[in-house]
């Protein structure tokens, strides 16, 4: 099967081959042809069936605790409707998916698992730290003297490992996707709890890890360029009444090498 030749690139052409692999009652481009005359219509659709389901097996491979937790038929028949509605943006396959949370927060077979959507963002926020940009971490030698000396340090900024990520959910997402993980089971997951993860690679393995909502706003806050002091100070008031552990977060970010370069010091106003 080939096109008909055309003297230049024509964008429309391009769309219409993408919509009508992705949508059967579409009808075959035009100016396709095959070899020996027969209907190119039955040969595009061994073409529209190849394309939906390897980008549904990319997608199962992507997420696969979300696939898990509905079962494959499910999933099959969930990630089917996705792709027709939102098509790759890239030829990176691994970058496919990053719609799929919101598609399933408004996708009404799922409804009855609220925790879905929040699940398939913790999923994909390890893709993306998974391919993340590297970065040397920051000598604990470096850090000690900083600490040392206290006003320095709240005027300092810091930077974190291109991985690091937050996602926070009104419910166990890390418990759920523990208990696939072999740690815990689904029966013991009280699924009335919220909780909030870092996600971040250690390595070459992406960590998921329970932070707490003080924790959590602390590295948000070095995440959008807060000096030290203002990053404290945020975690406070956002979060009156749960105290920051900050001897233990900064213990955390340090023993995965999630401080990743010397912080700079600002001049003192």
């Amino acid at each position: 099967m080939s096109a008909a030749p055309t003297s230049a690139p024509n964008p429309a052409i391009g769309a219409d081959w993408s919509a009508a692999l992705l949508d059967a009652r579409r009808p075959v481009p035009p100016g396709l042809r095959t070899w020996n005359g027969s209907d190119p219509g039955t040969r595009f659709d061994v073409h529209r069936n190849n394309v939906v389901v390897s980008l549904v097996a990319a997608l199962a491979d992507t997420f696969p605790v979300v696939r898990t937790l509905v079962g494959e038929d499910f999933f099959a028949a969930m990630a089917r409707h996705f792709v027709r509605r939102h098509p790759p943006r890239s030829p990176v396959l691994a970058e496919y998916g990053d719609d799929l949370p919101g598609f399933i927060a408004a996708y009404a077979p799922a409804a009855s698992l609220p925790y879905l959507s929040d699940v398939a963002r913790l999923e994909y926020a390890r893709v993306q730290a998974f391919h993340a940009a590297d970065a040397p971490p920051l000598a604990s030698a470096r850090l000690g003297a900083l600490l040392r000396r206290p006003l320095e340090l709240a005027r300092s900024h810091w930077a974190l490992h291109p991985s690091l990520r937050f996602v926070a959910s009104a419910h166990p997402i890390v418990d759920l996707w523990a208990a696939h993980q072999g740690h815990g089971t689904l029966q013991a997951v009280d699924l009335r709890r919220a909780q909030a993860a870092l996600v971040g690679r250690d390595g070459d393995d992406v960590l998921v890890l329970g932070a707490d909502r003080a924790a959590a706003a602390f590295v948000q806050a070095l995440q959008a360029g807060e000096v030290f002091g203002a990053a404290v100070a945020q975690a406070a008031e956002r979060h009156a009444g749960e105290s920051l552990d900050l001897p233990g977060t900064l213990a955390l970010l340090l023993r995965h090498g999630w401080l990743v370069q010397p912080p700079t010091t600002e001049s003192t106003p």
